[in-house]
């Protein structure tokens, strides 16, 4: 049987989340993990200050099935089998040591599968203290303060042959990833509840939501449901385009996995992260995919822990699937924020003009057919009709190229890619120096204020809401100066 439980398939990264979890549950302020490299002999110990466990206490959580799941547990708890310092641990170790105090007494067992499979008849043997040879490495319990360590040694799902120091390191990178991520919402701010520490290092926490940033797309206030399980909450958010972050906020902004597989719903259970990212098997008869037009839009989704049944949350803390009931509820939130993400995907967020509140002129109109969708230029852009304008008997030429233009734009080019690039072409003279921009406004503006007659100020003013020029007001103000 625990040969078998090894293979629930657990990420280190989610293996160590758990006993975390048994940490924060335990109300540890300050967890620290230590991760030791000696090849086949390394071993990862985690250190808490929590209230610790007398020798009964230890015993009932060395054992498997001790607990059972549909008993009421604390509003706090952030567990529900009482296997998870189990089932992490084999899956990752053979010999899975915990050390506690409490009110000053020392408790220590021990699990050894090398020692159960040589005594297969022997019964479920659990051995008191460390095992030989080991003893020092519980003596980071201080006599005089409470707290639990877990000491995983003999690490035969992490250090397999071939295997070298700088796989090691990666290894703890992804690590503290996962960490930042998950624990995030009980690490950020001044008066986080929790502290950890990664070889003496802390965990910087990563919010998925860039709460706060100035460029945000969109953030919807929190809206609640009521269940038979407890109140559920929502709220739904569209994160800034790649041009509105630095190159580093882009690079935060990724997460642990990604853009594209970082986008949908993030669902905690007492701020806890369970799940992080994924649609939830939702959408319109078939589910939705991750798609690089959605991958701005991130949902925030908080369930009580009386939930877990009702939203089948497994034993790894790491898949969800929601009632039937809040199906049509969440897939209507999550099309919403779908929608409005992939329009900031899209056009690089919502353009705004100069001045005034004048609506912005864009040189490409959508046609929606049934047919299909086509893509025209707009005659009515401030460009184009100057260009038809000066044409004179010639305007049905120009016409004839605008016409070869919108019927040979590259349309699987770009969605090729885009997809291959992992982001949207350069357009609206994105990384272009500003003269090349100065060069075509001021070739406008002398034609709208020569030929057409315009003023200065009415030209500069209808450059200011034209597409893509409404970016750049200052060379827009800077026009006949």
């Amino acid at each position: 049987m625990l040969e078998a439980l090894r293979g629930l398939g657990y990420s280190t990264a989610a293996a160590i989340a758990d006993i975390v979890d048994n940490c924060v549950s335990a109300g540890a302020s300050e967890v620290r993990i230590d991760f030791t490299w000696v090849e086949f002999d390394s071993r990862i110990a985690i250190l808490d200050n929590g209230l610790g466990m007398s020798d009964g206490e230890l015993e009932s959580a060395m054992t498997l099935g001790d607990k059972n799941p549909l008993e009421a547990r604390d509003a706090n708890d952030l567990g529900r089998f009482g296997m998870g310092l189990k089932t992490a641990s084999f899956s990752q170790c053979r010999r899975l040591t915990v050390a506690s105090r409490s009110h000053g007494a020392l408790a220590c067992l021990r699990w050894d599968l090398d020692a159960l499979a040589q005594d297969p008849d022997g019964g479920w043997l659990l051995f008191e203290g460390a095992a030989p040879g080991s003893e020092t490495l519980i003596e980071d319990l201080p006599g005089s303060h409470a707290g639990t360590l877990v000491l995983w040694e003999q690490l035969d799902r992490i250090v397999t042959k071939g295997y070298t120091p700088e796989d090691f390191v990666d290894m703890i990178d992804r690590v503290e990833a996962h960490l930042a991520m998950v624990f995030h919402r009980l690490l950020e701010g001044p008066r986080s509840r929790l502290r950890i520490f990664l070889n003496g290092n802390p965990v910087v926490p990563w919010d998925p939501f860039m709460s706060g940033h100035p460029a945000k797309g969109w953030a919807s206030p929190a809206q609640p449901m009521k269940t038979d399980a407890g109140s559920v909450v929502v709220e739904c958010h569209v994160l800034p385009h790649k041009d509105r972050l630095s190159a580093q906020e882009f690079e935060d902004g990724a997460g642990p996995e990604g853009w594209n597989a970082q986008q949908g719903f993030y669902i905690y259970r007492n701020e806890r992260l369970l799940v992080a990212g994924g649609w939830l098997g939702l959408g319109h008869g078939r589910a939705w995919n991750r798609e690089e037009s959605f991958r701005l839009a991130r949902i925030r989704l908080d369930i009580p822990n009386t939930a877990d049944a009702a939203w089948k949350i497994d034993i790894r803390k790491s898949i969800a699937r929601p009632p039937a009931a809040l199906r049509p509820w969440l897939t209507r939130l999550a099309e919403n924020t779908r929608d409005r993400a992939r329009k900031v995907f899209a056009f690089r967020g919502s353009p705004a003009p100069f001045r005034g509140v004048a609506p912005i002129e864009q040189a490409w109109r959508v046609e929606h057919t049934k047919a299909g969708v086509r893509y025209r230029i707009d005659e009515k852009h401030p460009a184009v009709a100057a260009a038809l304008d000066a044409a004179g008997d010639q305007a049905s030429l120009v016409r004839a190229v605008l016409r070869v233009i919108e019927e040979t734009v590259p349309v699987q080019r770009i969605w090729l890619d885009t997809a291959e690039n992992k982001d949207t072409p350069r357009t609206g003279f994105a990384g272009e120096p500003p003269g090349a921009v100065a060069e075509v406004l001021a070739t406008l503006f002398k034609d709208m204020v020569e030929r057409r007659g315009m003023s200065p100020e009415l030209a500069r003013q209808t450059l200011a809401t034209t597409e893509p020029f409404q970016n750049f007001p200052v060379i827009v103000a800077a026009l006949g100066a």
